[in-house]
């Protein structure tokens, strides 16, 4: 039976859990953030960051441990070239057990954006596919422990990657698409809206890179190990991604409004023609801070005094209201609908 090459065998695991470890040591500055900064975000968002931050702590543990053993604790012994690492096992069901939350978090941040149901849907069906895609990668490497027969990894793998791409991919679209119909000819939220494409597309896409990297590499080199370069980084994207949208928010308000005012009320006055910024009370309610923007579609009256919109003014978030503008003066009624959200 051949013997792997361990110069690739083992010279891209350790490229990709160093990879891996510098993109940790990102998260843990962007998590400390995420908690300084959003102490009123709904609870099971809290906990949602908190889960992501534990199961990357322990997935890095683990790859450090898979490293360890075939390169100090085995070093020189066959064996070291010819069985996976112990620990190289937890991988698959490490990097599932952080996309599928995240890829169905934004399933959810769609379906408040878009108010429909199929796509969601759609997008958290192949986020639970590649959830069993990952376990099925799992349970496959303890059963076939050895290098050689790598290549019997494909099926499970091949499902895992492409429903995560095709997942990723669809989220990104869609937010893309919808946010880009969101325009509201206001200059400040038009060019918070672009910001958030830009973003979208940066994260979105380059999850959906690695995952078909790791695809390309796994179908066309079975009997390397070249596609770790992608594969062990791939976890800590998916949270990076997560907690650098989240932390965003701040300063997508301040771009919006002019600064971050948790809540308070921002109004017009004088000869400064800017939108008004009113957080509504269902958005607290929500924990989402300033970070979910929607702007009320119908034409009604609006009383320029309130300190709030009428409820149900606003689902989530801040109503921006545009005035209409006569005489020079600011008549606090609303001439013309927008509506977008920024489901930060």
């Amino acid at each position: 039976m051949a013997t792997p090459n361990v110069k690739l065998s083992y010279g891209p695991m350790l490229i990709g859990v160093f990879i891996n470890m510098i993109l940790y040591g990102i998260l843990i500055v962007q998590t400390y953030s995420y908690y300084q900064t959003y102490k009123k975000d709904a609870a099971w968002i809290k906990y949602l960051v908190m889960y992501l931050f534990i199961i990357e702590s322990v997935n890095t543990g683990c790859d450090i441990a898979m490293m360890y053993q075939p390169l100090i604790a085995e070093f020189g012994q066959p064996d070291a070239t010819k069985f996976f690492p112990t620990m190289f096992a937890a991988e698959p069901i490490a990097i599932v057990m952080v996309s599928t939350p995240i890829q169905l978090f934004f399933a959810w941040r769609i379906k408040l954006l878009t108010k429909n149901n199929y796509l969601p849907v759609i997008i958290a069906l192949f986020a639970i596919i590649s959830l069993a895609g990952g376990v099925w990668t799992t349970a496959k490497i303890v059963i076939i422990k050895q290098f050689i027969r790598k290549p019997e990894l494909h099926e499970p793998a091949l499902l895992w990657f492409l429903a995560a791409c095709i997942s990723d991919i669809m989220i990104t679209v869609v937010l893309v698409v919808t946010l880009s119909k969101r325009r509201t000819g206001f200059e400040t939220t038009d060019d918070a809206i672009s910001k958030i494409i830009r973003m979208t597309v940066q994260t979105g896409m380059l999850t959906a890179l690695f995952a078909v990297g790791d695809v390309v590499f796994f179908m066309t080199l079975p009997h390397t190990a070249l596609n770790f370069l992608w594969d062990l980084a791939l976890s800590k994207l998916y949270s990076n991604c997560l907690l650098s949208t989240l932390n965003a928010r701040a300063s997508l308000s301040e771009k919006s409004s002019g600064y971050s005012n948790g809540g308070r009320h921002l109004s017009s006055s004088g000869n400064n023609r800017r939108p008004e910024f009113i957080q509504s009370p269902r958005a607290a309610h929500m924990g989402m801070g300033s970070g979910l923007y929607e702007l009320d579609t119908h034409h009604k009256s609006y009383d320029a005094s309130a300190s709030f919109p009428e409820p149900g003014d606003a689902e989530y978030g801040i109503t921006v209201t545009k005035s209409s503008i006569g005489g020079g003066d600011i008549t606090g009624s609303y001439t013309q609908s927008a509506n977008y959200s920024i489901a930060l």
